[in-house]
This record gives C-alpha cells, structure tokens and sequence, in this order.
C-alpha cells in the first residue's frame, strides 16, 4: 500500500509522494485549519483587535450557527463575549503591572540594576555599609587606543550620526 502522510492540521492521511503532499499543502482547507491552529495560541488583545474591526456576521446573529464556521469571514462573537474578552485583556494588565511592581522595572537602566545587585550582595555577605567601586573596565596589552580604532568601531556620538539628505539605502 505504500507510506501514508498524516497533516496534524487537517487530522487526514493520504498517500505520500511529492504530488499529494504538494496538492494538500497548498490546498485551501489545509490553510484554513492551518490558520485555526495557529489562531489558538493568539494573544486576546490580537484576537480582540480583529474581532472589532470584522462585521457581525448576520446568519450566527439569527440562528446561532454559520455554514462557514472558523473559516467567515465575519466576526461570531457577541457584544458579551466582547466585553469578557476586554475583561480579560484588563485582567492580564494589571496582573503584568503587578509582576513588574514586585520584580522592578525590567525597563530600568544598568547602574540601577548594578546598584541594587550590589546591595543584595552586601547584605548577603554582611559587609560593612561602605560602597565599594565597581573595576574600571581596561583594555587588554597590546590593544591600540580608542582613538586609533577604525571609523567603524568608534562609539556613535551622542548627537546620533549624522544622515545626509540624498542617501539612499539599498
């Protein structure tokens, strides 16, 4: 009988040769569950943004049923699964604002990050309440001087690089 191809998205087998498998690949149902699949592990905030920009659609508003299903391209949710959906959205936001307000600020900069590890370590290590200077960072021997560098490993400046008006990338 010859080696069976099963599509995990489809949840069908056919006979596998390049000829099926290529049919199937780029055949419309295979793309659609392909597109359901994925649309599973959505964040809500997107699905919420497509959903609101989508029409309700007419036949699942009356019956309660849509010939297309997953695949309309109209939106199936009613304005209650809507507000449970911004419910959940809110739920997640401030769930994540007070991870960040028990963790810190993951935005926060460097020296504030090396200040509070230097902190922990001192209590941890119970030492005396001076500070103690981080190294200074030094070059190895035998490394040229900044300044001798080629262009293209000097810092940019702080003004930013300048960008000429004509350049074109490409």
């Amino acid at each position: 009988m010859g080696k069976r191809y099963f599509c995990d998205y489809c949840n069908r087998s056919f006979q596998d040769n390049l000829h099926n498998r290529k049919k199937h690949l780029s055949g419309v149902q295979h793309q659609r569950s392909k597109k359901v699949w994925y649309d599973y592990f959505r964040d809500a905030a997107a699905i919420l943004a497509d959903e609101q920009d989508k029409k309700p659609c007419r036949k699942f508003l009356q019956t309660g049923e849509c010939d297309f299903g997953t695949n309309c391209r109209f939106s199936h949710m009613t304005e209650e699964d809507v507000q449970q959906l911004k419910a959940h959205i809110d739920e997640e936001k401030r769930a994540q604002e007070q991870q960040e307000a028990k963790h810190g600020n993951p935005d926060g900069s460097i020296e504030d990050w090396l200040e509070k590890r230097l902190k922990r370590k001192k209590l941890a290590t119970g030492t005396s309440s001076q500070l103690v200077e981080a190294p200074i960072f030094q070059f190895p021997p035998g490394w040229p001087p900044v300044h001798e560098l080629p262009p293209s490993l000097h810092p940019p400046p702080p003004e930013g690089w300048k960008i000429p008006p004509n350049l074109q990338w490409g």
